[in-house]
């Protein structure tokens, strides 16, 4: 069996040996990787890696279109072998650790758990920021272990999930968390399931892109989701700009949506001890473990040049004066569902 997982990167070198051990640990065996604009290596590391027989990189390069640039790249990712011969494709972003409960905890597991399915939901579990500061060259889900409860009826993103999807040619084309551009007469063979294991309504196969906020999500797998990270993480991510919404800037308001940290979750730690050899194997390789610490003090030196600028440092600094968010009371919660409920729907995708 061959999952194909595609990522879309931009100045993420530090963090990706850890995500590319992690995922090849969990199961995926093939990679696609579209970087753009890189200032920190991570189109050379890319370069390696493929070098060394690890994924497919792809460079996509400006102008991006009117999809944007994440869009453009998953257009390119299309292309490839490793997305048309896969069994099972994903698309992840870096901040974004597959975490199976079922089995021996690895995506073949998960798929051996509904049979059925033709995709299944990953739901986000969004990590808050447990109080991080200082960004260090440390795996991510190790750092952060802090999350809001579930399930979570708002924000209605904390409920936003990820694909996993058999390559059965029902869709046409990737997209950011669910595939695109169905083929109408396929559509009635969809088997949808959620990460409860729960199968999913006919309408799922051309519907939302996030899941039921009123249930338990995660009883097979969650998709842990770190949009945050540390303080100084968090002014590199405002700087580097959102993937999907390029004209969207990074503040406060995306900060207090995601930094819930009411509940431990420590489920994804024994994972790690899987991917630590992946990794170490890695960094034996010369070119490899140079360019990661390049990308680490490139983080570094690139901080200390935006706290010189007053967007930034007034950024960073109501980050520190920001407390924790807490949860909505339900009562509150549920009225704000039903006016979502009595909006507008939209077809965009968000993150």
């Amino acid at each position: 069996m061959t999952i194909t997982a595609v990522l879309c990167v931009r100045n993420e070198a530090a963090f990706l040996l850890d995500w590319l051990a992690w995922h090849r640990s969990v199961g995926i065996t093939d990679f696609v990787v579209v970087s753009n604009e890189c200032d920190d290596g991570t189109d050379a590391m890319l370069d390696r890696l493929e070098a060394l027989g690890w994924l497919t990189h792809l460079r996509n390069a400006p102008p991006y279109g009117n999809g944007g640039i994440q869009f453009s790249g998953l257009k390119l990712a299309g292309k490839t072998e490793a997305v048309q011969q896969a069994d099972w494709l994903i698309t992840l972003d870096i901040d974004e650790f597959v975490n199976v409960h079922v089995g021996d905890r690895t995506l073949p597991a998960l798929i051996a758990a509904l049979p059925e399915a033709t995709a299944i939901t990953l739901t986000w579990r969004n990590f808050g920021n447990g109080g991080v500061i200082a960004y260090d060259d440390a795996p991510v889900p190790l750092q952060f272990t802090r999350a809001g409860p579930r399930p979570l009826l708002w924000p209605w993103r904390a409920a936003m999930f990820k694909t996993l999807y058999r390559n059965d040619r029902t869709y046409r084309n990737l997209g950011v968390h669910r595939p695109r551009n169905p083929v109408e007469d396929r559509l009635a063979q969809a088997r949808w399931f959620d990460g409860d294991g729960r199968a999913l309504p006919a309408e799922m196969a051309v519907g939302r892109i996030f899941s039921d906020y009123r249930l338990p999500q995660h009883g097979l797998v969650q998709l842990n989701h770190y949009p945050l990270g540390s303080v100084e993480s968090f002014v590199l991510k405002a700087d580097r700009g959102r993937a999907v919404h390029s004209d969207d800037r990074l503040g406060l308001d995306y900060w207090v949506e995601r930094n819930l940290n009411t509940d431990e979750d420590r489920t994804a730690l024994d994972l790690w001890e899987r991917a630590r050899p992946i990794r170490a194997e890695l960094a034996t390789d010369p070119t490899l473990a140079s360019l990661h610490a390049s990308a680490v003090d490139w983080r570094k030196a690139r901080l200390a040049a935006l706290l010189e600028q007053d967007l930034f440092r007034d950024l960073y600094g109501r980050l520190l004066m920001t407390p924790p968010s807490h949860p909505l009371p339900d009562a509150v919660a549920q009225q704000l569902v039903q006016f979502a409920q009595r909006a507008p729907q939209s077809d965009g995708e968000t993150s």
